[in-house]
């Protein structure tokens, strides 16, 4: 029989996640905090700091704040699908681990390979931008970079050093185990978020409460544009600002009590996320009116710049650069484990998930995807293919969303430490939104997705079907 559809138990899964012995048992360290912490260092980045007055200024004027509520609540059906999953199977690989379980194994591996595109190229992008960024927070101190080693060759320069930099050195951290990574990430977020609050506090007493009014501008003759409209327009610009939180699962099988601190993690790292960014809008958009940031690149330098603390830019610049950091981090950690994942399942080449003797990390998945994702931060302009990060992101969105209905019907009986609520109107909702999005998205990232799977498929029927440990 072909395996082509078969899927993997769920007892299966469990017995996984408890390891085949030492030599390859991933360690148990992280708590319902340590996912926290890393939720909120994937998901605030550099978003926060740019798409906000973006949203503002071209959608929702002061109704931002409301853009970013609608956005969350659209994530939220997504994390509650997420968290139901990971109290139920608590196994590295999250998305492709559910998928197969209930899809098969070759919606398995196109969701597995289609991860590949969030967290790989998302890494590799926000590398690129950390480099830009870097090298802004040197020119402050006195220390300027030659162009040449800070752009790519299609840009004019040699390579793009910074970016290699910053990849290789966070693939260290991460090989050292995932008890060292985590206490970094906390680092990382202490510091983005600590700026975040002296922001939000600082600006508080700046606030022109004339600069709320109208509080959701009047729509002006298009669909988007102010308005009602505008505020669903701003919350698709702002959803990206929120990409992140799925990563989270991913570390389950390293999670001390999975069932129980993975939905908490989610849905924590959301909801903080979710109040931060509010309170961000709130103050932004009351320091300086909302049309006064049209095509302003730097939107939170140009509020700060009333309160007359010109050495908080310093600090603003700081936070980005951790905030590009802990993203960073977080992805290739993503990435890593569900490779771990598909490697066990003999989908891939063992080489993947072998475990380091000393740190219980997959070091040489590590390596590979420290030489991959840094050759394209530092040679390809990659900032383009954004979208495709989001593609992929939507798309593991939808089936995860659809895969809770399925095992509610096909296995109701298995133990759920959490429930996904109003199934199943949630898991709809969670879909309809993530296919909507994938549908406004641009028709060019669509054919990079089918030449991506394309490729998927040729290294699947070539390798991966043939290899497979389902029926053992």
């Amino acid at each position: 029989m072909s395996n082509l559809w078969k899927t993997k138990s769920i007892e299966k899964l469990i017995l996984e996640s408890q390891g085949e012995g030492e030599k390859r048992e991933l360690k148990k360290v992280l708590t319902t905090w340590s996912l926290v912490a890393l939720g909120i260092g994937a998901i605030i980045g550099a978003g926060l700091f740019s798409l906000t007055g973006i949203a503002a200024a071209e959608h929702a004027g002061p109704a931002v704040m409301l853009s970013f509520v609608v956005a969350a609540v659209a994530c939220l059906f997504s994390a509650l699908c997420y968290a139901e999953f990971a109290s139920m199977i608590p196994v590295a690989g999250s998305a492709y681990t559910y998928s197969y379980a209930t899809f098969g194994e070759f919606m398995a591996w196109i969701i597995g390979w289609d991860l590949v595109l969030e967290y790989s190229l998302g890494a590799a992008t926000v590398g690129v931008s950390w480099s830009q960024y870097f090298v802004k927070l040197l020119h402050q101190v006195g220390i300027i970079v030659p162009e040449a080693l800070v752009k790519s060759p299609f840009e004019g320069g040699f390579i793009n050093l910074p970016a290699i930099f910053i990849v290789c050195a966070i693939s260290m951290v991460l090989i050292r185990g995932i008890r060292g990574s985590s206490k970094f990430n906390n680092i990382l977020v202490v510091l983005k978020v600590t700026v975040v609050f002296v922001f939000i506090i600082l600006g508080w007493s700046f606030i022109n409460p004339e600069n709320h009014v109208p509080f959701i501008p009047e729509n002006q003759g298009e669909f988007g544009h102010f308005g009602l409209s505008g505020i669903a327009m701003g919350a698709a610009v702002v959803f990206f600002a929120f990409i992140g939180f799925d990563a989270v699962s991913t570390t389950a099988q390293e999670t001390i009590n999975p069932q129980k601190s993975m939905p908490r993690g989610i849905i924590g790292a959301l909801l903080a996320c979710t109040v931060l960014y509010v309170l961000f809008a709130y103050v932004m958009t009351g320091m300086v009116r909302y049309d006064e940031f049209l095509n302003d690149a730097s939107p939170v330098a140009k509020a700060f710049s009333v309160t007359g603390y010109t050495s908080i830019e310093f600090l603003l610049v700081l936070a980005i650069v951790c905030g590009f950091t802990s993203v960073i981090l977080v992805m290739l950690l993503g990435q890593s484990r569900v490779f771990y994942a598909m490697s066990k399942d003999g989908l891939l080449p063992s080489f993947f998930s072998d475990i380091h003797p000393t740190f219980k990390t997959p070091w040489k998945t590590s390596i590979f995807f420290m030489l991959f994702v840094s050759l394209l931060a530092g040679l390809v302009p990659i900032s383009d293919l954004g979208h495709m990060v989001s593609m992929g992101t939507l798309l593991a969105f939808a089936l995860v969303s659809i895969g809770i209905i399925i095992l509610r019907v096909r296995r109701p009986e298995v133990p759920r430490r959490f429930k996904t609520p109003l199934v199943p109107l949630i898991p709809i909702l969670g879909t309809v939104i993530s296919l909507a999005l994938m549908y406004a998205l641009p028709m060019v990232s669509w054919y990079r997705l089918v030449i991506w799977m394309a490729i998927g498929l040729i290294i699947y029927f070539s390798y991966s079907r043939k290899h497979s440990r389902v029926d053992q």
